[in-house]
């Protein structure tokens, strides 16, 4: 299995830069973020190719994060903003060689229609897929669960599934947050085997706490190599907020070189040892 360490949420103690050889000193061979628009892209390619990692998805720009807002792509008048935001991120895909972007719906505000919301997601991911396609880009969407996010436009995996049924675009599909998906409903195995055709990137935390695998109620051991047997043979992301377990849940899944010596060593490995 491959895995890749999400930098927005792994490594938050060293500068951004020095979080991709972290994540290959702990034997993760690719990376994802939720947006590195304050960073030199060139620096950050340059980073990854001196680390040999891959870069494996990041979003396009969801607004004022620090703020509270988890995106804005179903809020209609933010549509000239989310229309910038899609072509920077065609930057960063084409200068990093990503093919994964995922696009956070953000939440219904009070006084907007539902519908409305919905009509104006499809549109802006129509308009998304429209742009990114000549990158060889997919565009994904992603259920975010409601108890920590209320109000989100796609609380469920099969509310994007319906919203992707509005755009009907060919590069687009499903992003399948096992953390999400253990809040709303649960049913893990079952919920990912029913949308398995659309979904082209996992991402995995543990529920309570969104921490690492092996500290809460789902059983990864079960879970992940079920996942591959499905047909699942793409990255999966970790995507948690880490404690002092570190990444030693990682051995389990995919062997965890030795760094050489007097290389490099970022704080989850040291705490795995």
């Amino acid at each position: 299995m491959k895995f890749s360490a999400n930098l927005s949420m792994l490594y938050q103690e060293l500068p951004f830069l020095e979080r991709i050889p972290a994540a290959a000193a702990d034997g993760f061979t690719g990376v994802e973020f939720l947006g590195a628009y304050d960073q030199d892209v060139l620096e950050v390619r340059a980073a990854l190719e001196a680390a040999g990692l891959r870069q494996v998805l990041f979003n396009v720009p969801s607004g004022d994060w620090a703020g509270g807002e988890r995106g804005i792509a179903c809020l209609p008048e933010r549509v000239e903003e989310f229309e910038e935001g899609v072509a920077r991120a065609l930057e960063h895909a084409r200068t990093l060689g990503c093919s994964l972007v995922n696009v956070l719906a953000g939440r219904v505000p009070e006084g907007l229609e539902l519908d409305t919301a919905l009509e104006t997601l499809a549109e802006n991911v129509r308009f998304a897929a429209h742009a990114l396609a000549p990158a060889g880009v997919t565009v994904l969407l992603e259920a975010v669960n409601t108890r920590d996010v209320p109000g989100f436009a796609l609380p469920t995996i099969a509310d994007a599934a319906a919203l992707l049924s509005r755009v009907q675009a060919p590069n687009t599909g499903l992003q399948f947050d096992v953390y999400h998906a253990q809040v709303m409903r649960g049913d893990l195995l079952a919920t990912f085997e029913r949308f398995r055709t659309a979904i082209q990137h996992v991402q995995i935390a543990d529920n309570p706490g969104r921490h690492e695998p092996g500290t809460g109620e789902v059983n990864y051991s079960f879970l992940l190599p079920a996942l591959r047997a499905a047909g699942y043979g793409g990255y999966i992301g970790a995507e948690y907020v880490p404690t002092t377990a570190g990444t030693g849940w990682l051995r389990e899944f995919a062997p965890v070189p030795e760094p050489a010596w007097g290389a490099t060593r970022g704080s989850a490995w040291e705490a795995a040892r």
